[in-house]
């Protein structure tokens, strides 16, 4: 049993030094979640800053190798990327991230950076982007994570928008902005109102896309949004313009510029380009509109070539990122079966271990058990043989007995019919005195004498026959 316990122990501690040499070190991981919380919720204010707390976060992760949050770090400093319209790098990123979540089985991480992902080829690859934020959302409603519900919702809605699927686009809207309400997400309802001006707005209802506009404007304005006020002023301008309000136009798209220079977003500069194009086109100021025209003609050129050679880069990396993807997996799927090898192994011994000790118990029980049935048996014997000895010692005290019974049988039969004859004798003297007597015929004196003797003879008799009864050695009455 010792030994048995000792083995264990062995197995014990080469399991402990297996797990030590997989497991991180034990740190204190609030920094760094403090990190990416903060790039996170700056990525609407100041994209820069969000990929300042990313890389922060990501240095200290990987000091600490602390799984998760370099996950959490890639995805922050993915999103920082993309809103830098640095879509190769932030492409990058997400994979990276999805990588180490997906290694260390973090599924609402995954989702998490699908969604990422589907922003990404929102605007160059709207099938691709439907693929990825559907992928997230079925993550999502499998684990109950309703901000990530409402936040992919207003992605799904955003594609269909772009794709011109307008109805559908506002009933994703809707959704996203009742589980925004139910969660309290006002960064959350403050884009879902610029979303629906926007679809209001391709639909040419005017007067509710201003009303949601301004609303979103607004609310953007109070939670420091620069992003979302600097994109609900492209769309109010274009509205102001439509409905011949130019100078209000113009007040929007000067507000619109400055936020965008405030986030360095370039492409919203270029989209600001066009609507004073439009804006100089409708007052008829057709100078300064050629200006505007030949600047969205050069960038356009440009931008056209760069988004396709951004789709095709978002492809290539991804094609690249799965195939390292796949032998991560399969450097996985290896450490998990000789893992399991061992387990298996250290299974196998333990069991042979086990069963050579029941052996060896067993055999020594059965040893010990068959001595002490030999010992029984032996006892057994033993008393056989003196019940044997009882039998025989007892047949003979019976026989003897019997024999006894015989002869005391015997006289008792001869003091039956000795008393017949000897007692009979003097019974009949004194029967005889007694008729005398009645008749007169002898002396009382004499009677009395005569009874005497008749007594004595009876009584000398009757100790003779006891006598002879009570000596074994006098077989008869007469001897």
């Amino acid at each position: 049993m010792r030994f048995l316990v000792f083995i264990i122990f062995l197995l014990y501690l080469n399991n402990s030094a297996y797990s030590q040499n997989l497991a991180s070190p034990a740190v204190d991981t609030l920094e760094v979640i403090k990190l990416n919380q903060l790039g996170y919720e700056n990525r609407l204010i100041d994209p820069n800053q969000t990929l300042s707390y990313g890389l922060k976060a990501l240095k200290l992760s990987r000091q600490a190798k602390y799984q998760n949050g370099i996950a959490e770090s890639y995805r922050v400093i993915g999103i920082a990327k993309s809103y830098q319209n640095e879509n190769e790098s932030a492409i990058e990123s997400f994979l990276n991230s999805l990588s180490y979540f997906q290694k260390i089985g973090n599924r609402e991480g995954e989702a998490k950076v699908y969604n990422n992902i589907g922003n990404l080829y929102r605007n160059v690859d709207f099938d691709r982007s439907l693929e990825y934020f559907h992928k997230s959302l079925a993550v999502a409603q499998e684990l109950n994570i309703k901000d990530l519900i409402a936040g992919l919702n207003l992605n799904i809605g955003t594609v269909f928008q772009k794709k011109q699927l307008y109805t559908q686009a506002l009933a994703s809207y809707q959704k996203s902005i009742r589980y925004f309400t139910e969660i309290d997400n006002s960064t959350g309802l403050t884009q879902c109102m610029q979303n629906i001006g926007v679809t209001y707005y391709k639909l040419n209802r005017l007067k509710e896309s201003e009303k949601y506009l301004k609303q979103a404007i607004q609310k953007a304005k109070v939670n420091d949004l620069n992003f979302v006020v600097a994109t609900s002023n492209l769309t109010l301008s274009s509205v102001y313009i439509a409905i011949g309000n130019y100078d209000a136009a113009h007040k929007c798209i000067d507000e619109g510029i400055t936020y965008s220079k405030l986030i360095n977003d370039a492409r919203l500069e270029y989209d600001y380009t066009f609507t004073l194009f439009e804006l100089e086109n409708r007052k008829k100021n057709y100078k300064a509109a050629l200006g505007y025209l030949k600047q969205i003609y050069t960038e356009d050129s440009l931008t056209y070539k760069t988004n396709e050679s951004v789709k095709l880069t978002l492809r290539d990396k991804q094609y690249r990122q799965q195939a390292k993807q796949l032998e991560n997996d399969r450097i996985i799927l290896e450490q998990k079966y000789t893992k399991t090898l061992f387990w298996a192994s250290s299974a196998v011994a333990a069991l042979a271990i086990f069963a050579i000790f029941l052996l060896i118990r067993n055999n020594r029980k059965s040893a010990k058990t068959n001595k002490q049935l030999l010992t029984l048996n032996q006892e057994v014997l033993q008393q056989k043989e003196d019940l044997d000895r009882i039998n025989h010692s007892l047949e003979e005290i019976i026989d003897e007995r019997t024999k006894d019974l015989k002869v005391k049988n015997n006289k008792l039969s001869e003091y039956s019919s000795h008393l017949s004859h000897q007692i009979r004798s003097p019974v009949a003297t004194i029967k005889g005195l007694l008729i005398l007597e009645s008749e007169k015929l002898i002396e009382h004196e004499e009677l009395i004498e005569q009874l005497q003797v008749c007594a004595e003879d009876i009584d000398n008799k009757i100790l003779n026959i006891n006598e002879t009864l009570n000596n074994n050695q006098k077989h008869s009455l007469h001897s």
